[in-house]
């Protein structure tokens, strides 16, 4: 049987000791004078080829998870994502916790008689602060009859206010807020936006004779607490 040389070079290599020459093909000593000369891999091919499309399939897939799992959208929950008609949300599951709502807008009146003539109480249909604060408080109680995918809710207290803004300009416009509480399974910012509306809307009925120009405008709500998104105002 003939001789099996080693190769000494792999005796350094890691994970390598002293392999036979002959796994490697024809042996590599000399014999009979002819010199044979073969150039031996380090490596398997095989196994490089097998490395690198296990790297092309591993970033394909990461390619594939990162455009099937994009950042969820936001999206309008009293519309169906189906069918694209209106409907009530359900809140059936949600727990009921304490919750307020305010909002406010303006009355800007185009000259200073009317506001004049509400702090004497000389406007014809009688007292304008008070009735409005009234129309905000019974708005708010029916809220669900004019907003058609409002939950009818039981509410706690409203409170609405209508006064001059500032002294620099108490001479033109009205500010009105409006605040909602409640112990239920929704927050009641529409509750608070038609009390404030209808506030302003009522300004606007018992002072019209007087001043057409006037301007509602900046309806928003500036609080909101309670629920699961928490506490929330306006900047």
């Amino acid at each position: 049987m003939p001789n099996r040389t080693t190769l000494p070079a792999f005796a350094s290599a890691p994970g390598i000791s002293r392999v036979p020459t002959h796994l490697f093909g024809p042996s590599t000593t000399t014999s009979h004078h002819h010199h044979h000369h073969h150039q031996v891999r380090l490596f398997s091919s095989t196994a490089l080829r097998h490395d690198n499309d296990n790297n092309s399939n591993s970033s394909s897939r990461n390619d594939s998870n990162d455009s099937s799992n994009p950042r969820p959208s936001p999206s309008l929950t009293h519309v169906s994502p189906t069918t694209g008609s209106a409907h009530m949300v359900s809140i059936a599951s949600k727990q009921p916790t304490a919750r307020v709502a305010r909002a406010a807008c303006t009355v800007t009146f185009s000259s200073p008689l009317a506001l004049r003539l509400i702090r004497a109480s000389q406007v014809k249909k009688g007292d304008v602060l008070g009735t409005a604060r009234v129309a905000g408080i019974m708005a708010a109680k029916r809220t669900p009859d004019l907003i058609p995918l409002c939950h009818p809710i039981a509410l706690s207290h409203v409170a609405v206010e209508v006064e001059p803004a500032s002294a620099a300009d108490d001479e033109t416009v009205l500010r009105v807020e409006a605040t909602v509480e409640c112990e239920g399974k929704t927050g009641v910012e529409m509750e608070a936006l038609t009390a404030a509306g209808a506030a302003a809307l009522t300004v606007y009925d018992m002072c019209k004779a007087v001043d057409k120009a006037m301007v509602i405008g900046g309806l928003r709500v500036v609080l909101k607490d309670g629920g699961k998104s928490g506490r929330w105002e306006m900047p």
